[in-house]
């Protein structure tokens, strides 16, 4: 009998439960108790859905407060020397949130560990920091007591655990050059410490998420892979090891001489890895198939699904097990709670309920043929087909401005060294020019003026009129903080995808789609389901009445057209390379009408586009050749005093530092305050010759940094880039942020600035 099983649920809950609750205990609102309840309630209620859905077994360990490789550093004992002495050798709940945000009710602050995103996913992970001669220990009860809890409710767990290989290559080395692999025989008998206490409670099976198997990788860690498993102590224990986000291809050989009683594939990412798992396994470990995308919302084709299934049942009988293909962490969690949602659109989708429902249909399908699943059959068929033949999808008009692109349309007219000349001249900066990334706090009043203007409680002119005050006001204050180039604090936007999305057509939005982004930030991906273009103007009317309330220089913002793209559910009837055209193309549109309008600076924010390189080295090629012509697309058609600015974040740029350089944006910013400017290494090394603004504040933190801070900051990036390239700026927006925070902490960054141009002479024309 083919066994169901899922790798992990939404931890946030249906109604966003866990981040209301977490951020009501950062607030003092809600103490330890209340949160621990809440915790247990969640987890309780996620448990009895994957049970009542006909999973056989249930993942426990996949509920984080924070994010799971933090969980898992914490179970690990590995806390930076600057979090304190721990409380009985343990991290408490303070602790943990220090090192992932900087500050706890308790404990004292200081600096967050760094932050970047999982794998190819907008999920964004706290990176663990390790030192030469790295110490371990079992300093979290956490899993253990999950399990346990799990148990007593009557559930047949599956815990699930980050790899020992995947925790490490995540890990940062701190501390001086040495290689982190020299620490795994620290680790791994720390790794036995903890399936020997899951075992003692009585657990079968182990999930051991080792993603790192869809890469690259040197000889020394696939040799670390040989060596490490055969020294866990697994005894009658059952280990699970799960890959997922692409296919194993070279590795598949090194998984099959593990000591492993399966192994998961993602059969969506690399379908051609069932056959060849089944060829290389023995014939006694489970094969499980991830055949239910667990990282987009479409309604999955059973019948070819079953085709997959049933082909790999006759080699492997009752040891094929079947899941989604990762955690159903990146997906909502459940259409139902869709009420208003176009009815035709919503019968294409599935959310995480409704794929754990799909897997429930294929075990059954496998176990009891397929009359005994017709009528499901039968409905997946005509939504598939209702989709297939909607005219909602493709436009004419769309495809054929497509096919009319030239390369003159992706080429700025001169040279970013002719070009900077003129920009300089006529926007007349200082030296360290001070300017933010563009959004600003979004309030409490923000956020119910946006929800009274869609629920019609607000007129469209109350709506206008109560924007601009606001945008009065963020101008006014960033003329009293003395900064360099305004920006408009974009108080109509919801998200910097969103909002663009529910401009274009080709877009659908729903009211409580949230997936996680990292700690309590939730967003709300746009879904993409037809061809996209540009009835009309989208920010135009905001920016031009913000620059007329000021004599400084104001920045528009834009969200790139490859975040557009990473960042929404992309319809999977066409290349992403076509979407992102069709987005690049109408973004172009309104670059053109701000430029009209007499905005003279245009920043196009990309901070997916290192998210969105493809994890095999051998497919970089194709698609940083279209990512970036996509963005060039967008940005070209302007004239050459129009200086175009582009922002990345939480993402390492070594390896594509030379796509970022074609993109000829004539100013990057970046995030690199918690990295403590290491960032700028790949800049500098690369001779990145574009204008870059460095982050000096930490915008995840509720900590203000001291002008200090910021200057020292300054002087590292300084040291590695000519002072007169040099911008001065946030990490990334500050809609999170409080205005008590965001007062001081430019006010800081504006005066590091004058400081600086004191202690440095000259600013190269």
């Amino acid at each position: 009998m083919a066994i169901a099983h899922n790798l992990g649920f939404p931890r946030i809950g249906p109604k966003r439960e866990m981040k209301k609750a977490v951020e009501a205990y950062w607030k003092g609102e809600l103490d330890q108790q209340g949160l621990m309840q809440t915790g247990q309630s969640l987890r309780a209620q996620n448990w009895a859905l994957q049970r009542d859905a006909d999973l056989d077994l249930i993942p426990v360990g996949d509920f984080s407060w924070y994010d799971h490789v933090l969980d898992m550093t914490a179970l690990l004992g590995c806390v930076p020397p600057r979090f304190g002495e721990l409380q009985d050798g343990e991290v408490d709940i303070d602790t943990y949130f220090r090192m992932a945000r900087g500050r706890a009710p308790r404990g004292a602050d200081a600096r967050a560990c760094e932050m970047t995103k999982w794998f190819d996913t907008n999920y964004h992970y706290i990176t663990p920091e390790v030192h030469e001669n790295q110490a371990f220990h079992l300093a979290s009860n956490k899993l253990f007591n999950e399990v346990a809890e799990a148990q007593q409710l009557g559930h047949k767990v599956k815990p699930v655990i980050v790899g020992p290989l995947t925790w490490l290559w995540l890990a940062k080395a701190k501390g001086g050059d040495f290689d982190k692999l020299t620490l795994l025989d620290a680790l791994i008998p720390l790794y036995g410490q903890i399936l020997s206490q899951l075992q003692r409670q009585g657990v079968e099976w182990v999930q051991i998420d080792e993603p790192l198997l869809v890469m690259d990788l040197p000889h020394a860690w696939r040799q670390a892979f040989e060596s490490a498993y055969h020294r866990l102590p697994v005894r009658e224990l059952k280990l699970l090891l799960t890959t997922y986000f692409g296919t194993l291809q070279d590795n598949i050989g090194l998984i099959a001489g593990l000591p492993l009683a399966g192994v998961h594939v993602d059969a969506v990412r690399a379908p051609r890895d069932v056959h060849i798992l089944i060829d290389h396994l023995s014939n006694q470990k489970v094969i499980s198939i991830g055949i239910i995308d667990g990282r987009n919302i479409w309604r999955s084709d059973l019948d070819a699904c079953l085709n997959v299934l049933e082909d790999a049942q006759t080699y492997l009988g009752k040891r094929l097990w079947v899941a989604p293909s990762c955690s159903l962490l990146h997906t909502p969690v459940d259409l139902e709670q869709e009420r208003k949602l176009d009815p035709e659109l919503k019968s294409w989708l599935a959310f995480a309920r409704q794929k754990l429902k799909e897997v429930a249909i294929l075990k059954r399908g496998l176990n009891d043929g397929r009359d005994a699943i017709a009528d499901s059959l039968r409905m997946e068929r005509e939504a598939i087909k209702a989709r297939r033949q909607s005219d909602r999808i493709h436009k004419e008009a769309v495809a054929k401005r497509v096919a009319g692109i030239t390369p003159e349309m992706v080429q700025r007219k001169r040279s970013y060294a002719e070009r900077i000349k003129i920009q300089r001249e006529r926007l007349g900066l200082p030296p360290f020019p001070t300017t933010t990334i563009g959004s600003f706090p979004q309030t409490a009043e923000i956020r119910a003026m946006r929800r009274d203007f869609k629920a019609g409680k607000l007129t469209p002119k109350a709506y206008e009129d109560k924007i601009k005050a606001e945008i009065v006001n963020v101008v006014r204050r960033q003329e009293e903080y003395g900064l360099d180039v305004l920006v408009h604090g974009e108080p109509e936007r919801n998200d910097m995808v969103e909002y663009f999305g529910e401009l274009l057509a080709g877009f659908a939005f729903t009211q409580n789609g949230w997936v996680q982004s990292y700690g309590s930030r939730c967003v709300k991906p746009p879904i993409i389901y037809g061809d996209v273009s540009r009835p009309e103007p989208m920010t135009v009317a905001w920016i031009r009445y913000a620059q007329s309330l000021t004599n400084k220089p104001l920045k528009a913002m834009l969200t790139g057209p490859v975040t557009i793209l990473q960042w929404s559910f992309v319809r999977d009837d066409q290349p992403r390379e076509q979407t992102c055209t069709q987005i690049a193309l109408a973004l172009r549109d309104e670059v053109a009408d701000l430029e009209r309008t007499g905005i003279n600076i245009i920043q196009i924010d990309e901070p997916a586009f290192r998210e969105g390189l493809p994890l095999r080295r051998q497919d970089w090629d194709a698609y940083l050749k279209w990512a970036v012509r996509c963005f060039r697309l967008a940005s070209s058609g302007v004239a050459d005093e129009t200086q175009i600015h582009t922002h990345m974040c939480y993402a390492e740029f070594n390896d594509i530092i030379a796509a970022i350089s074609q993109l000829d944006a004539d100013v990057i910013t970046i995030e690199t305050s918690r990295s403590d400017m290491e960032l700028l290494d790949a800049f500098v090394d690369f001779e990145y010759p574009n204008e870059i603004g460095p982050g000096v504040y930490d915008i995840h933190s509720p900590n203000v940094p001291s002008t200090d801070e910021m200057i020292e900051l300054m002087k590292k990036a300084a040291a590695r880039v000519p002072p007169d390239r040099l911008w001065v700026n946030p990490d990334c927006g500050l809609k999170t942020r409080g205005w008590e925070e965001v007062d001081a902490a430019l006010k800081n960054m504006v005066l590091a600035a004058r400081r600086l141009r004191q202690s440095t002479v000259g600013h190269a024309a």
